[in-house]
């Protein structure tokens, strides 16, 4: 007998679930807020550029997820073959030591990394329906979910939660079917508090001969808490032209939020100018930014409550379950809650 199954949420945590299903007759069916996939792990085009603005490259975590990057097909595979150095709080730049780490992306861009995932799946991918709630029918045990449309989709044998966790504890709040379990739940989950990061990308028509691909601030004192060069990526920046990703650190961020995205856009290039000695920084031909307000779980929902619903079909995925903010860890978070539903099945 097939099971119908609703994921909400399109980042790699719910592509990676429905890619676990993909080996079952399930009925697949994703609600996606945004027009896109991947969620963080996304790509943007721009005057013939391609750029990764939120995470920047996939890491070699594991064998199995080498192993997996590799079943996706190798053509258009990036790895970014230049290091990732470091700076402190006074701007002194260091060298680092990850030349032997594989960082994965493709020439299409990150986002790259959710499609195939999705193409190897048989799951319907429903855009711009954001979910309101969930609701359990207490005489059937079948679970609907609700979207701000007021639409209601369903019913399903299961019920995957994968957007932040206070988007997902939001959920749980307007939900229906209350008992003490729920409480636990939304509690567990809403406890789990987010870093904020604010991306900005400059372009310039010129090229820097830099030794390194990223610089990275591990002590977590300077305003710019990351800086990537697109151009070390095959295929994303035409030759001749640089396109910079400045992350802003989770303070500055959280702090200028909601300021005007071209005065963010002119702080961080005056930044990034200082940071690298280099005046022509100070005014980039074109700008792009993105705002991630959950960017970065800081720590994770425990785990034997988040586990509670699973025999009433309700499952949760995402990196704030593992507490580790990076695409392999929200991607296998994902794989192993699919694992999980089909035990279930």
């Amino acid at each position: 007998m097939s099971r119908d199954v609703c994921i909400v949420g399109a980042g790699v945590a719910g592509i990676g679930a429905a890619y676990a299903l993909r080996t079952t007759d399930a009925n697949v069916t994703i609600l996606e807020k945004s027009r896109g996939v991947a969620g963080r792990a996304a790509t943007r085009r721009k005057n013939g550029c391609r750029y990764d603005h939120g995470a920047n490259y996939v890491k070699e975590y594991d064998e199995r997820t080498a192993d997996l990057i590799s079943d996706l097909g190798t053509d258009g595979l990036v790895d970014i073959e230049e290091p990732i150095w470091t700076f402190d709080a006074a701007g002194d730049i260091a060298e680092g030591d990850d030349r032997d780490e594989h960082k994965w992306t493709w020439e299409a861009g990150i986002t790259q990394l959710g499609k195939r995932l999705l193409d190897q799946t048989n799951a319907t991918v429903e855009r711009e329906t954001r979910v309101a709630a969930i609701d359990r029918d207490y005489e059937t045990g079948v679970w609907s979910v609700v979207d701000t449309d007021d639409v209601r989709h369903g019913p399903f044998d299961v019920v995957l939660l994968t957007p932040p966790a206070p988007q997902t504890a939001g959920i749980l709040t307007e939900m229906g079917w209350g008992s003490q379990e729920m409480v636990a739940l939304r509690e567990a989950i809403g406890s789990v508090s987010y870093r904020t990061i604010r991306s900005v990308m400059l372009h310039y028509d010129f090229e820097r001969n830099d030794p390194w691909y990223a610089l990275v601030n591990p002590d977590k004192e300077h305003d710019i808490g990351w800086l990537a060069r697109e151009e070390c990526k095959d295929g994303h920046v035409p030759d001749g032209e640089s396109l910079l990703v400045v992350q802003m650190s989770p303070e500055w961020s959280s702090e200028h939020y909601d300021d005007d995205p071209d005065e963010i856009a002119r702080t961080a290039a005056d930044k990034v100018a200082t940071l690298l000695g280099d005046e022509r920084l100070r005014d980039p031909d074109w700008v792009d930014h993105q705002g991630w307000r959950y960017a970065l779980p800081n720590g994770s929902a425990f785990e034997e409550v988040i586990r509670r619903g699973e025999e009433a079909g309700l499952y949760f995925a995402g990196d704030w379950t593992v507490g580790e903010g990076r695409v392999h860890a929200a991607l296998w978070s994902g794989i192993e809650t699919g694992e999980r539903i089909i035990d279930q099945f």
